[in-house]
């Protein structure tokens, strides 16, 4: 800093400062394998307890600071400890839209006590904290409308006439006054109705996209709200944060694309003509009856098969079947039968979900295989057993022109020579549509609870010897 004589204090921090940047992209890198990711995730932690620890030797810190600071952090810590202890992995894409609107709504409202206090500056600060505060704002109702789908108590999509009209008049608006702060100074009328539509404009964003798209919005949320704490960061001139913003936006945002790119939807789509939950594949849907299969008949099929691959989504994770899945896989490959575990990179409701899910049950890396390894093994595969998946696997998105998910890049699962579906009942998927898998020649449906389903094929493959 210009005219600053450092001191030992100064070199501490910044070195540290520098050790953080280092943990965190040394944590990220190592979070993009399953293998590593343990790894990544202890040592991007222990750089967020450094760069926490650092604040504490800021001289403006006074004792009072110290206070407020250590009771955050309790508070925050506190929560944040038994939120990961108690909560089922399930609802985890629930705790990530929290955890995600929390970072945006913490980086809105440091710019707006930033404003307040009139320590914002310069055409270039004020820009910077006007733009964190406007994607911030939005990160974080946009995040609050996405927990309340993914728990469902948000069950209907919600679309007003004239949607994107609306929202783009909101957005201009909000631009406005933005531009109006950033010209005229931080008048507080301004800057309450800009705080109030910027939330607002979050909210009429995410609602109306239906649970199809969620993996995506989940993504793209993640990213405005590395984008907005990078921003503030800078604000603040507190490099942790502009780290810790850039890593996170950026990664944010190439993982947006790859989702994007794995449904085969331009992000623009995701927010303009979002699947509702309410679509149907066409008129008609598909045609022809669904063919029962009891747990005997699955464990039969499976027993003498030389080669299955299991195909795993949501309905799993609902039913926590994930390790009687593996159990069941044991019995298998101890009888000399070739399982494999086949991923969508959309599968479940957020990305990376059914990766954790199997993990957990201590499925080895070696036996998981994402869509573009492992779709050409699928005509060479005996039995395909899909457990609670169902737009991953439709086929309608290869020929189907009417289907929002036509073009969707899917488990070739319907080209096996049988296929074993389980699922609860006979409802269509999680973007409303049917599923033509269910109704193929070689498609037998295994009813039920996953969890008690696969316990009873575990039963018959026992018996089978």
């Amino acid at each position: 800093m210009e005219g600053h004589a450092w001191t030992g204090v100064d070199w501490l921090i910044n070195v540290a400062y520098f050790i953080v940047a280092v943990l965190f992209i040394l944590g990220l890198k190592a979070m993009s394998s399953p293998v590593t990711a343990r790894k990544g995730i202890l040592w991007a932690g222990a750089g967020m307890i450094l760069a926490t620890l650092v604040t504490f030797l800021y001289p403006v810190a006074t004792s009072v600071n110290y206070l407020l600071m250590l009771l955050a952090i309790v508070i925050g810590g506190g929560a944040a400890w038994y939120l990961g202890k108690v909560v089922k992995m399930t609802d985890m894409p629930q705790m990530v839209a929290v955890y995600n609107g929390m970072g945006g709504g913490a980086a809105a409202a440091i710019a707006a006590l930033e404003f307040a206090r009139g320590v914002v500056s310069g055409p270039v600060m004020t820009t910077l904290a006007v733009l964190g505060s406007l994607i911030g704002a939005v990160a974080f109702s946009g995040s609050i409308i996405a927990f309340l789908k993914l728990q469902g108590t948000m069950k209907k999509s919600l679309k007003i006439p004239a949607q994107n009209m609306v929202n783009g008049v909101l957005a201009l608006v909000t631009l406005v006054l933005g531009l109006l702060i950033i010209f005229t100074g931080p008048n507080p009328v301004f800057l309450v109705l800009f705080f109030l539509l910027a939330l607002l404009l979050g909210v009429l964003v995410v609602a109306p996209i239906g649970g199809a798209d969620m993996p995506v919005v989940i993504s793209l949320l993640n990213a405005f709200t590395g984008l907005a704490v990078g921003m503030e960061g800078y604000v603040l001139q507190n490099p942790a944060l502009i780290i810790a913003g850039i890593v996170v936006g950026a990664s944010g945002l190439l993982l947006t694309q790859l989702m994007a790119k794995a449904m085969n939807r331009a992000i623009t789509g995701v927010i303009f003509t979002p699947i509702t939950g309410e679509a149907q594949a066409g008129a008609g849907g598909p045609q022809g009856t669904m063919k029962e299969v009891g747990p005997m008949d699955a464990a039969a099929m499976m027993r003498y098969a030389q080669k299955v691959i299991i195909v795993p989504g949501y309905g799993m994770a609902v039913a926590g079947a994930q390790h009687k899945v593996w159990e069941m896989s044991k019995l298998l490959i101890d009888q000399g039968v070739d399982v494999k575990f086949a991923i969508h990179p959309v599968a479940g409701r957020m990305p990376g979900h059914m990766n954790v899910l199997l993990a957990e049950a201590g499925v080895p890396y070696d036996l998981i295989f994402d869509l573009e390894d492992i779709n050409a093994e699928f005509p060479l595969t005996d039995v395909a057993l899909v457990i609670g998946a169902n737009d991953v696997v439709n086929p309608v998105a290869r020929h189907d022109k009417s289907s929002p998910i036509y073009g969707m890049p899917i488990l070739d699962a319907d080209k096996a020579q049988q296929v074993i579906v389980n699922k609860r009942g006979k409802g269509a998927g999680y973007s409303g549509i049917e599923n033509e898998l269910f109704f193929q020649e070689n498609t037998g449906m295994l009813y039920g609870s996953a969890q008690q389903a696969i316990a009873e094929v575990i039963t018959n493959i026992k018996a089978l010897g």
